[in-house]
């Protein structure tokens, strides 16, 4: 839109300038040449008006502004409204991919007889290729060693159960709810999102508000990433669809006042929950690590609480996720508790995402993976659970 802007502004110039230095040129001719060439005087030639001219040029490009910024509201900033009436997806229904890393190896287990070397090294391969990670796939297939060893396993089938089982187990018992804490109407929660660029997390906010806003909470938006076009453009689409209130700076501006300004205004409207959106960065940028840790700072210093701080992966990264995750609970681990990173939402679990990386995260860094996101639309946001998650990745048709 800029450069339509200076394309149209130099054509003008351009314009006047010309007719300018025609009128110049004219009126330096000699007297004679005038004469020679017009023998009858005619009447005085009449000067362009270069001010109509402009006014006119100005005009268009009024217009074709007015039109270019219709189709970029209508095409990009305007998506037909959410409907919050429809059903929650099945992890089953939507890890297809995911499971197909695992249910070819698993099938051909079971239709063996006998639990043979070949059967860890296969077992062992599948987890790895399904991005269990290294150090669960051991700790999962030396307890089982041990069981097949005390002759409690036997069959491969019951070896692929009690596998099954124990992958539910080592997820059971964290602590997956999002906090919002009850306090002074002048105090609101605070959830801080953090992550990298392009695992959804402007997306995975507008989710979330839309799904708080439901269930009757308040809800106030902080568009904290200043630096990404279009970043502020999104969130405020989100607020319109879920009725939330937003907050929004320059953009290049500070994320940490953008978020104070935003944490400030909630208290001062009695609103409870706000949703703080941070500027994506490179885990292994240390200046923008940095500027997390102001955030974080910063966001503890009014009269919110900061109750959550969600980091957003996408499931398709595989174990670079782990790397995400230590780096970004170090840079948020300076609140006045000691906390960094409370939970962990997992975006395109329904593509090609392994799914393994889920007891990584949970088991190396325990850290809870709360939310997952199942598909596209506000319905596939979903919590996350452990047993329908192990059996959508597991189980065999």
């Amino acid at each position: 839109m800029t450069f339509i802007y200076l394309v149209l502004i130099a054509a003008v110039l351009v314009f006047g300038v010309g007719v300018v230095l025609w009128n110049r040129r004219r009126g330096a001719r000699p007297a004679q040449q005038r004469t020679a060439a017009a023998p009858v005087a005619p009447a005085a030639p009449v000067a362009p008006d270069v001010a109509a001219i402009a006014e006119s040029v100005r005009e268009a490009v009024l217009q074709v502004v007015a039109e270019a910024e219709v189709v970029h509201l209508d095409g990009e900033h305007h998506p037909e409204a959410v409907d919050l009436g429809g059903e929650r997806p099945t992890f089953r229904s939507r890890m297809a991919k995911a499971r197909s890393a695992l249910t070819g190896t698993l099938l051909g287990i079971r239709a063996r007889t006998g639990i043979t070397s070949d059967t860890w090294d296969d077992l062992e391969e599948a987890l790895l290729r399904a991005d269990v990670g290294v150090r669960v796939t051991d700790e999962l297939l030396n307890g089982l060693r041990t069981r097949v060893k005390a002759k409690e396993i036997t069959e491969p089938g019951q070896l692929l159960d009690a596998l099954q089982a124990e992958m539910v187990s080592r997820l059971d018992g964290a602590d997956r709810s999002l906090h919002l804490v009850p306090g002074a109407a002048d105090e609101p929660n605070v959830w801080l999102f953090v992550g990298v660029n392009g695992v959804g997390k402007t997306t995975t906010i507008g989710k979330v508000a839309a799904l708080q806003a439901q269930s009757g909470v308040s809800v106030l938006m902080a568009a904290g990433d200043t630096f990404r076009a279009a970043a502020a453009e999104q969130l405020t689409t989100w607020a319109e669809r879920s009725g939330a209130e937003i907050v929004r700076g320059k953009e290049g501006g500070d994320p940490s006042s953008v978020i104070f300004d935003g944490i400030e205004r909630a208290a001062a409207k009695g609103i409870q929950l706000v949703l703080a959106d941070t500027a994506g960065r490179l885990h292994t940028k240390t200046n923008l690590m940095d500027e997390l840790r102001k955030v974080r700072r910063v966001a503890e210093k009014g009269r919110g609480r900061v109750t959550e701080v969600l980091l957003v992966i996408d499931a398709t990264t595989g174990q670079n996720g782990l790397a995400q995750a230590r780096e970004f609970g170090a840079a948020t681990n300076v609140g006045t508790d000691g906390s960094g990173v409370t939970g962990v939402v997992l975006t395109k679990l329904d593509g090609s995402a392994k799914g393994g990386i889920v007891f990584a995260i949970e088991t190396e860094l325990g850290l809870p993976v709360k939310l997952v996101g199942l598909g596209e639309t506000i319905h596939d946001l979903v919590a996350f659970d452990p047993t329908e998650f192990v059996d959508a990745l597991v189980t065999l048709d």
